[in-house]
């Protein structure tokens, strides 16, 4: 993406790229933006868990920016918690409550950049540091070099419209979104609790084994991801992971265990339930220690090995 808050030409090119794009680049004022690394990138998947006193079932992606001096994708907000991790140079963040409002826009942009953007603080960030933006907080990020290279850790809050759109219904607030509860000591990032699903039926009228299903659900993206993965052959040594395009879930229903992987529920009955939710939450498995669940999750693709 090309511009700047400067003269507001902005422009925006899909990938993917050869080098001869990148020859043709101005000498500033331009980002190149890369989605869902963590999939593919085992190093900025395991940064996941630095994360993880937020609910792993809200994670998104994370993406990394680079970006040329003066490089930026102009004022914006969204309905996400980011963390922005400076990996590389220097970045100016300017932070904005003010005019967070759907129709403050410019016209004819490719992207829902802010018309009007106050900022109420300034940070500069080295490698290292880490913002928090809450959802609907503005933000505006300025390299100011030509190293400038940052992680966004992405963390969706779901919209009335897409909960209703889960079990059939139209919704008659769609700028109304999925408020986290105060969580006490999260150290269970797959656990669905009892006041997540309290707050989700603040929205609507939605049982937990349908929200379970919805947050764990996958987008086309991770689904094509899947699909083309060729396990290889089953290492009955071997170390696994859940695949990074996969989500899953669970909750307690009384004494009874329910899991959810990738928008169903996955039956487990024959294995332990300490094992299930110690794999649940954090996402590594032993073959030789347990056998018959590594077997079955690497029968049904669920799980890579880790080398």
């Amino acid at each position: 993406m090309t511009g700047s808050t400067t003269n507001n030409q902005w422009s925006l090119t899909n990938g993917p790229f050869t080098e001869t794009t990148f020859t043709q680049l101005p000498e500033q004022d331009w980002t190149l933006l890369v989605q869902g690394v963590d999939r593919f990138v085992d190093e900025v998947h395991e940064l996941i868990k630095q994360f993880d006193f937020i609910p792993r079932w809200r994670f998104d992606d994370v993406m990394i920016s680079y970006a040329a001096k003066g490089g930026s994708v102009g004022p914006h907000f969204d309905y996400y918690d980011v963390f922005l991790l400076q990996g590389s140079g220097r970045r100016r963040w300017h932070i904005s409550s003010k005019n967070c409002e759907l129709d403050n826009y410019l016209n004819e942009v490719p992207l829902r950049i802010m018309n009007i953007f106050e900022a109420d603080q300034v940070w500069d960030v080295e490698p290292g540091d880490i913002l928090y933006v809450p959802p609907k907080v503005a933000h505006h990020g300025v390299s100011l070099d030509d190293e400038c290279t940052t992680l966004s850790f992405g963390y969706r809050a779901y919209s009335t419209q897409e909960l209703y759109e889960s079990i059939d219904q139209q919704s008659k607030d769609k700028d109304q979104y999925y408020q986290d509860p105060i969580w006490d000591n999260q150290n269970t990032p797959a656990l669905i609790p009892n006041s997540a699903i309290t707050q989700a039926q603040k929205i609507l009228d939605i049982n937990t084994e349908k929200f379970a299903c919805f947050v764990t659900q996958l987008d086309s993206l991770d689904r094509q991801l899947l699909q083309h993965h060729e396990p290889g052959v089953f290492d009955q040594q071997g170390h696994y992971q859940l695949h990074p395009s996969c989500n899953i879930a669970y909750f307690l229903d009384g004494e009874v265990l329910k899991v959810f992987i990738n928008g169903e529920q996955f039956d487990t009955q024959a294995f332990e339930v300490k094992t299930m939710v110690q794999f649940c939450n954090n996402r590594t498995i032993n073959a030789a220690q347990y056998p018959e669940l590594t077997a079955h999750l690497f029968k049904q693709n669920l799980v890579v090995i880790i080398d």
